[in-house]
């Protein structure tokens, strides 16, 4: 494989999460008096960490929201993922296939450590990462579209950003990815491919990804 490391983003990539997260963030949102589509949530917000949230409605409404915002969030959305979260088709197949070929991998995600771990438990996934193999924003002073996650990963795992491939469903992943000089394979199962267009190659089936990146 020509990569020495290939980082995953987890919501949307590795589990299925993106259409739960974010039809309750448009929901709770819409609650407080903030009103928020799910198309609305998915175009600002997915692939970002909270901190996003709250910038953007203190920047286009000049109301903070909540102090308590982000533990009812996620009280939500990791009771919605005990009943309902499922790993994306082909997740558990590639991490198998890089298992057996030795190839080096990691989870980069925005979300938070307890997030990424109840969505792995969840679905099952958790086998394929130790604590070793998981980053999350809460690691770095800045979230994507920052290069800093990724940047991170590559550090802690000991491979140089050129060696790396990220595989991303955001477009601001993409812009990590691409600002911390990393390879950036595009998923675009969610998203529309023209959003990803900075990414250097673009896919819709993961099953195709272990292919992709000989």
């Amino acid at each position: 494989m020509r990569y020495d490391l290939v980082i995953f983003d987890n919501d949307g990539v590795l589990v299925d999460s993106e259409p739960i997260s974010n039809r309750l963030l448009a929901a709770y949102l819409t609650e407080l008096g903030f009103p928020t589509s799910y198309e609305d949530s998915i175009r600002d917000y997915m692939g970002s960490a909270m901190h996003r949230v709250h910038e953007l409605v203190q920047e286009r409404t000049g109301k903070r929201l909540p102090d308590d915002f982000d533990d009812v969030f996620h009280a939500r959305v990791f009771a919605a993922f005990e009943r309902e979260l499922k790993p994306v088709a082909g997740a558990a197949e590639v991490l198998e296939r890089l298992a057996a070929d030795g190839v080096p991998y990691c989870v980069a995600s925005s979300g938070s450590h307890e997030r990424i771990r109840v969505g792995h438990r969840t679905t099952g996934l958790d086998r394929w990462f130790d604590e070793s193999r998981v980053f999350s924003s809460q690691d770095v002073g800045r979230g994507k579209p920052a290069p800093d996650l990724f940047l991170y990963a590559a550090e802690r795992t000991g491979v140089a950003p050129g060696r790396c491939a990220v595989v991303e469903d955001s477009p601001l992943g993409v812009q990590a990815a691409v600002a911390a000089g990393m390879d950036v394979y595009g998923f675009t199962a969610m998203t529309p491919a023209d959003r990803l267009s900075g990414a250097t190659q673009l896919f819709a089936d993961l099953g195709q990804l272990a292919d992709l990146l000989e």
